[in-house]
Parts: C-alpha cells; structure tokens; sequence
C-alpha cells in the first residue's frame, strides 16, 4: 500500500477523502475530535504547497437530494477557524474553481449528497479519482464501506494513498491483533453479543483474559447459570456464551448494581448471587482479579463501557475501569463511539495509547477481515 510520503506532492492538486462525519448543533460543530485527527495529512499537504479537496460525508441523508441540515457548511466553517483562513465549500465536482479557488483548502459538498456514492457507482468514482493529481485515502472510519468515495475512486485514480491517519489506525490496530505482547487482556462491552461475536471469537484466540460488560456481560452471566433478572440479554447468544466460557478466559463480575428501572429506581449493589427477578443490571464493579489482569498485562484491547454510564448511577464500573487502563504501563488500544465517550468524561485521553477514530471499521479490522478501503489501496500497487 502506497503512503503519503511515497509521492513528490508538491504543488499538486490532493483529492483526500476524510472522515469529518461529526456532531452539528445550531450550525456549530460540537466535537471536533474527528476533525483534529485529519489535520496532520492536512497540514503535510500546505507545507508542500499543495491544493486540497476534502471530501467527507456527513449524516444519512437521501441520496441525490441537498439537505440544508446535514451541510459541510459548519465544518469548512470549523477549520477555517482552525487554519486561520477562509474554507470554501463546493458544491458540486463541475465547479470550476476546484482546486483554482482563493483557498488552498476546499471542502466538497456531503459526499452522499451525490448519486452513487453508497452504490459504489463507478461513474462517480472516475469522477472523483480525476479531480487531482492523487487521491489520498485517510477516513479509516469509513473503510470498512465499499462506497464510491472509499472504494471506487480509489481503484479508478492513476496514483492513490494511504493518508497518515489512516497509516496510524493500521500500524495501531494491527500491533494489537497481530503483533501485541503477552499477555493480552480484552475489554469487550456493549448491548449485544451477536454484533460482538466475530469479535470476541478472534480475541479469545490470541487474548489471555477477556473482561466483558453491558447487556455481553449478561448474556454470559446468564449463561453462567446465575439469576439476572430483568436485565438486558441476548437469548439466541446463550448456547454460543455457553461454549465461549469453556475456554475460561471470560472474567465476570461479582458485584453489580441493580435497579428496577433505567431511570434508576430502588439501586442496589448485589452480589451475583443475590439477584431478584425484577432486577436490572446496569452497572459492574470492578473485580480485584480483573483490576490485576489489566496492571499485568502488556496488550489491552477496549471496546465497550461496563454499564449504562451516561447515567451517573450506573457509571461508576466504567469510571474505575478507565482510570485503571489510564495507569497501565501496557500499550492500550480503544476504540468505539461510546469508549471515547467514556475516555473523554473519566480520563486523559492522552494517557490511551491509541484512540482508533474507527467503529465499524474497527470492530470489522479486530475481527481479522480485510476492509474495502484497503484492499483496494493495497490493490493499486500490483
């Protein structure tokens, strides 16, 4: 796979295809972690003098059609407060100021704005591999979507790369599939085992321990053979939990905290044993085994709160386990909207070894599948 620092741009016209799809409020951008993280293709980019075109989607709008509400407006906005200088928006690729405007950075127009972009139309692709002199491939977030701007471009452009973004996020994830020190502990959280399987399958054959929370947690905690209430579970996931816990890598809470309702009504810290068949786990304590496991270990892999922490009542596992993964020595690797939610309210982002900016395209790359994306990058070199 080409990267960035393979080509001579200098004074060329770059097509990059980032990743900008972040949350707009009242016209502003309110999280601008996804934009900080193209920045430093973006700003190789203008030390060489370089033009740039930005293309990004935002949102799911209906294709074909423009959609006021989800406009790249507030994001060219955005980083024309970043760079300090006017970000033009364009609206469609027959402008004829692309890459001869006023700006060095021009922003395209919500690429699903655009007809074909999520049916990989090839017309579309050739039309965006022909804007500039290379198309530099940095939305790791969008990989794993075989879309015209993700794939079809890249396999129509004559010369494409790998942004620098995007060499992070495969350096970063495949270190901890492929590469990571023993022993390797897995965090794995969320509402469903069946939309963590693959996932939690290719982890227990490299990881030594894997801690699981959420509605996974009790799934397994069910299939544990322990009472769990009224609490969130995955029925038709209980006999694959079963066969999962035969390889004792799965570590399970002992404490938890319960309510009568997510609102939180009559909370409680039970034991495992102790759960009634009108409680809901929404919460997990920490065990001692667990906090030991992450201090040991040299490799974590995290995806997933162990409770509903948005709710203050229910945050307090999640929290405890941030904080521990924030003071491990080992190299720690998460990733997920809701782990960098959780990063963001408990800890230092920086004291993470990495934060992927990608969800499904993480979770689909820690799997062990090949993402479109890339393998059409990896394909050009051939």
């Amino acid at each position: 796979m080409h990267k960035l620092s393979d080509f001579d741009i200098k004074n060329k016209n770059l097509t990059i295809r980032v990743d900008m799809n972040v949350p707009i409020r009242e016209g502003e951008v309110i999280d601008q972690t996804r934009i900080k993280a193209c920045i430093p293709t973006i700003e190789l980019a203008l030390k060489n003098n370089a033009n740039i075109l930005l293309i990004s989607h935002l949102g799911r709008p209906e294709e074909g059609r423009f959609d006021d509400g989800l406009s790249l407006k507030p994001v060219a906005k955005c980083l024309s407060e970043i760079f300090q200088f006017t970000v033009d928006v364009i609206k469609d690729l027959e402008d004829v100021t692309i890459f001869n405007g006023s700006s060095p950075i021009q922003v395209l127009e919500n690429i699903r704005f655009f007809d074909g972009e999520k049916s990989n139309k090839d017309s579309l692709g050739k039309s965006l591999a022909d804007l500039g002199d290379i198309y530099v491939f940095d939305a790791f977030g969008t990989s794993h979507r075989e879309q015209a701007s993700t794939h079809s471009a890249i396999t129509n452009s004559k010369f494409s790369c790998a942004g620098l973004l995007l060499e992070k996020e495969i350096e970063a994830l495949t270190k901890a599939l492929k590469n990571s020190d023993s022993p390797f502990v897995a965090v794995i959280g969320g509402a469903k085992v069946s939309t963590k399987l693959e996932l939690i399958k290719n982890i227990n054959i490299k990881a030594e321990n894997i801690i699981v929370g959420g509605g996974i947690a009790n799934t397994f905690i069910k299939a544990a053979g322990y009472e769990i209430g009224k609490s969130l579970y995955e029925e038709s996931m209980l006999n694959v939990a079963s066969e999962i816990l035969e390889s004792n890598k799965i570590m399970l809470p002992e404490k938890v905290v319960t309510s009568l309702s997510f609102e939180g009504k009559n909370i409680q810290e039970k034991m495992l044993v102790d759960i009634n068949k009108d409680d809901m786990i929404l919460d997990q304590f920490v065990t001692e085994a667990m906090k030991q496991t992450l201090l040991d270990s040299k490799t974590i892999l995290w995806n997933g709160p162990l409770g509903v922490f948005e709710n203050d009542s229910f945050s307090k596992g999640t929290e405890e386990l941030s904080k521990i993964i924030a003071s491990s020595d080992s190299f720690s690797l998460a990733g997920g909207g809701e782990t960098l939610t959780a990063i963001n309210k408990f800890i230092n982002k920086d004291d993470v070894s990495y934060c992927s900016t990608g969800g499904g395209a993480f979770l689909e790359f820690m799997e062990g599948k090949e993402l479109p994306s890339i393998a059409a990058l990896k394909a050009k070199i051939l």
